[in-house]
């Protein structure tokens, strides 16, 4: 998978940076630099091609996933942190998610899929990525959850649905709402920075 990787402070967590619809894997390292300047990164491009955008996953239409190719790239994006872990020689446990859009979708996905596959993950207006499953154990995994009361294509009912299926699994949600539509704001990304250092 195309990726940058750059090397943080030793036993600092690795950020796992997750862009949205049409970016790439510069998009979020300012944000990564606002949480954890120290931090290691892996920032990942989406492989699928959407006329032109790169996303994680095929969609059928807006707000409608694709659920077969989910599945199929969230087991592609969790070997391939299993060959960067080897390959950057990082501590595979200790792997913090940070995604926006699609990419916070992927990175919810993860969650669903497989147990203990992440140390936390802050997600920037996720949707439920899947409703099929019997969710791992995520005893008491922190998350923070960033969304919009008017963000049109991540409801809050849906917002709200996604912390309650999170926290039924044994996650430790933090929510912060704002008023900003879809759009990912400096403020919320400060919040995000609160809770991360809190944690970590």
């Amino acid at each position: 998978m195309k990726h940058l990787f750059r090397q943080g402070k030793a036993g600092k967590p690795v950020l796992l940076l997750l862009h949205g619809t049409g970016g790439t894997e510069e998009d979020l390292l300012p944000i990564a630099e606002m949480i954890d300047g120290e931090a290691s990164v892996l920032s990942v491009r989406g492989q699928i091609n959407e006329q032109g955008m790169p996303r994680f996953f095929k969609r059928l239409r807006e707000g409608v996933f694709d659920e077969e190719d989910l599945v199929y790239r969230t087991e592609e994006l969790f070997n391939f942190l299993e060959w960067a872990a080897l390959e950057y020689d990082f501590n595979r446990k200790h792997v913090i998610a940070v995604g926006y859009s699609n990419g916070a979708n992927i990175a919810g996905s993860l969650l669903f899929h497989y147990e203990e596959v992440l140390k936390g993950a802050v997600l920037f207006h996720p949707m439920v990525p899947i409703r099929s499953l019997n969710l791992p154990d995520m005893n008491r995994l922190p998350i923070f959850i960033g969304a919009g009361t008017n963000d049109p294509i991540c409801k809050p009912e849906e917002t709200k649905e996604l912390k309650s299926l999170l926290e039924g699994a044994g996650a430790e949600v933090n929510m912060h709402w704002e008023s900003y539509g879809h759009r990912l704001t400096e403020s919320e990304v400060s919040e995000a920075k609160k809770w991360y250092t809190s944690i970590y």
